[in-house]
């Protein structure tokens, strides 16, 4: 039997296992106010909440976003290449996508009140035509970031086209020995250029480093733009993995504390890289997490 209370449905993480992995547990679509019932305090924060679909990256674009919104999240992050829908397993959904694709993919957003916020990690060469067909896709569907890992060549045409197209490059970190794995070198190339360049937090890239996340947002402060949040279990790569928000060694709520003191306003996206096809209830543990943090900090005038 379903059980649309968000406690009981959380409790149910050991038992539902594989059964949880598209939208619907036993047959039941999961109830978005049950799962994010009080979203006052990230409202009055100014932040959004959403996925990365590479969460979900076994799956459709078109079923990411219908776990998007059986969450009760309105925003998604889509990435490159992935499959459009079971009913169109061989069309992909990027920069390519002829016009009818793109179409099909916004009515299924509008349908599932779901907004494309941000796309990502998508390449952004030295190429200048290259980044300029990125962005004239990003502006045809509504995209606000283009989150990448560019070529530090490539940034003075980056600055022209984040002013002329008023998108944003967020400057993504991947771990150890990834270009960008240290903010120093993401602070780098940020400088001296348009406020629409800047960061996207990888807090467990950051980790898997072995580098603590909330001195890293110190370290970018005046440039994040958005945010891969995750929690792991441990520091380092060695056995590591994603865990539930609040839960692990990341302290998640140490960051959204930052995050409220440098007063930004960022997009977070879940993007849960572990227990895949079966993480609908540590996904929902994390709504929670971050619904009950933003109401305690919108709370706190400090």
């Amino acid at each position: 039997m379903f059980h649309s209370n968000r406690r009981d449905f959380l409790k149910m993480t050991g038992a539902v296992g594989a059964g949880v992995g598209l939208t619907v547990l036993g047959g039941a679509r999961l109830d978005a106010d049950e799962l994010s019932p009080g979203d006052s305090g990230a409202d009055k924060l100014g932040w959004k909440l959403g996925v990365q679909a590479w969460t979900f990256h076994h799956d459709t674009l078109f079923e990411s976003i219908d776990n998007t919104a059986a969450l009760g999240l309105h925003y998604i992050e889509a990435f490159p290449g992935q499959k459009l829908s079971k009913a169109k397993p061989n069309v992909l959904f990027d920069e390519n996508a002829p016009a009818e694709v793109r179409a099909e993919v916004r009515k299924k957003l509008a349908d599932s009140d779901v907004k494309l916020v941000n796309f990502g990690c998508c390449t952004l060469s030295k190429d200048p035509h290259q980044c300029r067909k990125m962005f004239e896709f990003a502006k045809d569907m509504g995209i606000e970031t283009l989150v990448s890992e560019p070529d530090e060549e490539a940034f003075d045409a980056l600055d022209k086209l984040c002013e002329e197209f008023k998108i944003n490059v967020a400057v993504h970190n991947h771990a150890d020995p990834s270009h960008y794995w240290n903010p120093d070198t993401v602070l780098k190339v940020c400088r001296g250029r348009s406020k629409r360049i800047g960061d996207c937090a990888d807090t467990g890239h950051w980790a898997r480093s072995e580098l603590n996340p909330i001195e890293c947002l110190k370290k970018l402060e005046g440039r994040i733009i958005s945010f891969h949040l995750k929690d792991r279990n441990k520091m380092g790569k060695n056995d590591s993995h994603d865990v539930p928000w609040g839960t692990g060694v990341c302290d998640v709520k140490g960051i959204l504390a930052e995050v409220k003191r440098q007063g930004i306003k960022p997009f977070f996206a879940i993007e849960y890289e572990y227990n895949w096809g079966k993480s609908m209830p540590e996904l929902a543990q994390c709504v929670e997490f971050f619904n009950e943090t933003a109401d305690e900090l919108a709370k706190n005038k400090r």
